[in-house]
């Protein structure tokens, strides 16, 4: 049975663990502030859950998910994660962040921030542009009309296929948007982000995208 490594235990973080265990999953979860505060949690996980450090996480995946806030990822393990599919969840809250200026002026996504610093890891856009509670309650069976649509981008072609993959297995389908470097179509505040929509009005909204906010 294939093990998700989570990095970063909050709102995505968290539902995507309950929606892997829902489908069979092993999860090994961790966040910042160390295991012991994970134990409601994994309580609530049950037995195929398991609470670690973020470098345990990423040694224990078989592939990781990547839910901690965009001014935290230089914490993310990077040896652990050597030669893994990792999924990138972020968005730029510079309220939150602080300022990046490669991203206020448009020469960099997120996703591609932690491509370099994971560079021996094949980063995923994934589940990034869709409401944490949502990810557990909007899926629905592969060929149901008007099924709801997500984004992945990645220069992995292997990677978009483990996330289209995994898409279909929590209820949606997939819209690859290309290379890391047009992953900005679906970050925050475009028209692709946090609405609910088919492939092909999310393909139209990809393409909507201004490059700046």
């Amino acid at each position: 049975m294939t093990t998700i490594g989570i990095i970063g235990a909050g709102h995505i973080g968290g539902q995507v663990a309950r929606k892997a265990v829902e489908l069979g999953y092993d999860v090994v979860i961790s966040n910042s502030r160390g295991p012991e505060t994970l134990a409601d949690l994994v309580a609530e996980l049950g037995p195929k859950a398991r609470a670690a450090t973020p470098a345990e996480a990423a040694a224990a995946g078989d592939f990781a998910v990547v839910a901690v806030p965009l001014k935290s990822i230089t914490a993310v393990p990077v040896e652990p994660l050597a030669g893994k599919i990792v999924l990138d969840t972020n968005n730029y809250y510079w309220e939150r962040d602080g300022h990046f200026p490669a991203l206020d002026t448009g020469e960099a996504t997120t996703s591609g921030l932690l491509q370099e610093h994971l560079p021996t890891s094949k980063i995923a856009k994934a589940f990034n542009h869709i409401l944490f509670s949502q990810i557990t309650t909007d899926g629905t069976p592969a060929g149901t009309p008007n099924r709801r649509a997500l984004a992945t981008a990645s220069d992995f072609p292997e990677a978009v296929e483990l996330v289209t993959g995994l898409y279909d297995e929590f209820g949606f389908d997939t819209v690859n948007i290309g290379p890391l470097s047009e992953s900005w179509r679906v970050e925050r505040d475009r028209p692709a982000y946090v609405l609910r929509q088919t492939a092909a009005e999310l393909t139209e909204n990809l393409a909507k995208a201004p490059r700046t906010i």
